[in-house]
Order: C-alpha cells, then sequence, then structure tokens
C-alpha cells in the first residue's frame, strides 16, 4: 500500500537527518478526489511522493508544506471545492481538510570539544533525550572511552565538520574548543549551517578576540552574529558540570521559544 511506502520513506529519511512534512486528508465530504486518510509527503526540495488528489487543491497544500517545514509547526487546512471563481482549489463539489504536520530528526547536540566541560555537556544532554555527537580535533578527546555518553565521534578539525554530519534545524552546535587559535578557523564553515542553534564558550575578551580573527580572514558581520557568545545562562556557574547545566538550559529556552 502507498501508506506502508510513505512510512518506510519516513523511516529512511529521518536516519539520513532529513525533514519532511506529512499531508493527510483527515476529513472529507461530498465528492472529493481523495478521501480521508490518503497521504502525501513533502520532502525539502518540494519534490513529494504520494497524492492528495492532484490538481489546484494539490499545489496549494504543497506551498502550505513548505511553510510548516519551515515554521516548525504543523496547520490544519480546510478547503471547499465548489467555486473556483470564488477562490475554490476544485468544482468537485465536496470539502476536504488537510492536516499538514512537520517530521523532524531526532534532536541533536554537536559538542565540539570534548574536554571537560564538553564531557559534561555531553553526559547532560544524553540524559535529557538529546542524540549526541562529540567532535575534537584530538583524538584522545574524541572517543568512547573519552566522552562514553556520546553517540556519535567526529576526530577531525571543526572546519571539516560540516562536510561529515548532516547539520539542520534539529541540530545544536555547543563549541567547547580550546580558544581562539581553533575557533578562528573552524567556525565560519558552521555559521553557514541551518544549525537551530550555535554556541561558543568563553569569556566576552576570548569571543572579542575571536571576531576580529574572523574579520580579519574576510567573516561578514551579519554571520557572525549567528554564534551565541559567551554561552549559557548567567547562573554563576564555576564547575563543568554547573556550565553545562547552564548551556542546556538556555538550549531548552531557545528550543522552547523562552
Amino acid at each position: 500500500m502507498m501508506e506502508n511506502s510513505l512510512f518506510l520513506q519516513i523511516t529512511e529519511l529521518l536516519a539520513r537527518g532529513e525533514s519532511a512534512a506529512l499531508c493527510t486528508v483527515i476529513e472529507s465530504h461530498g465528492s472529493v478526489p481523495r478521501h480521508a486518510g490518503s497521504k502525501m509527503l513533502v520532502f525539502e526540495d518540494g519534490t513529494f511522493s504520494g497524492t492528495i488528489g492532484g490538481g489546484e487543491l494539490e499545489s496549494r497544500v504543497l506551498k502550505e508544506a513548505g511553510r510548516v517545514l519551515s515554521e516548525g509547526k504543523p496547520r490544519k487546512l480546510a478547503y471547499s471545492l465548489t467555486d473556483p471563481a470564488c477562490g475554490d482549489p476544485g468544482v468537485c463539489g465536496g470539502r476536504v481538510e488537510v492536516f499538514v504536520e512537520p517530521v523532524f530528526p531526532p534532536e541533536k547536540i554537536v559538542v565540539i570539544g570534548g574536554g571537560h566541560v564538553g564531557k559534561a555537556v555531553a553526559h547532560l544532554a544524553k540524559w535529557l533525550g538529546f542524540r549526541v555527537a562529540v567532535s575534537d580535533d584530538r583524538a584522545e578527546f574524541c572517543s568512547p572511552a573519552a566522552n562514553p555518553d556520546a553517540d556519535e565521534f567526529y576526530p577531525m578539525p571543526m572546519a571539516e565538520l560540516p562536510a561529515a554530519l548532516k547539520i539542520n534545524r534539529q541540530t545544536y552546535l555547543v563549541v567547547t574548543s580550546r580558544g581562539s587559535v581553533v575557533d578562528v578557523p573552524g567556525l565560519p564553515p558552521l555559521l553557514d549551517s541551518p544549525a537551530a542553534y550555535i554556541g561558543v564558550i568563553g569569556s566576552k575578551r576570548r569571543w572579542a578576540a575571536t571576531v576580529r580573527g574572523m574579520q580579519a580572514n574576510g567573516v561578514s558581520a551579519e554571520k557572525i552574529t549567528r554564534a551565541h557568545s559567551p554561552l549559557g545562562l548567567e547562573i554563576h556557574a564555576e564547575t563543568p558540570e554547573e556550565i553545562a547545566v547552564s548551556i542546556l538550559a538556555e538550549i531548552i529556552a531557545r528550543r522552547n521559544h523562552g
């Protein structure tokens, strides 16, 4: 059945770290192209699988699916198929309601820098239900032995990470690196990503030095504003564990529009 095929496609795209919008006819009355239960899966690039009836109705739902993916919020659509002169998307004579919901991969926190604070962030993020990846250009800090709570490991320079890891709007980047010497060359490729959050650890002085270094390399001020530094809520944290609490608290607040 088509529905089973769509569910299989959802499973596969989530495994790839991709998103889609699932459009389902939830109610229909009278003469309509497709009845309740009909589904269509709309991918990030605008292509789709399945159908909810074709024609102008489907065209309008495709546009709404793009908005749902952009905003991350589901919506219910209602259409009358009676009089195109009045703006209706058809002349079948019936009415149809379509529920469009975003299908996102699991939220992931990527800890860049596997030292004391990075390890604490990975531990707390895992406890909170995030999928956790750790990256570090020092292999000894990027392994199951060094960070046992991580699900994925990327032992490589920060600048290479976007090519190795799928970064999407469900991804939160937490840079707990060892200093501006790493951040200046490593951050620009991350700033080009669609990550939901990019936070950089350190003092205001360290961040100012990092900004100067990136600007000297031609990175625009507009792009730099994508990063948040110092990261974390101000709770006067001192230990790695306390700092991890402040970082995760900020991420949760942003995720929940706090």
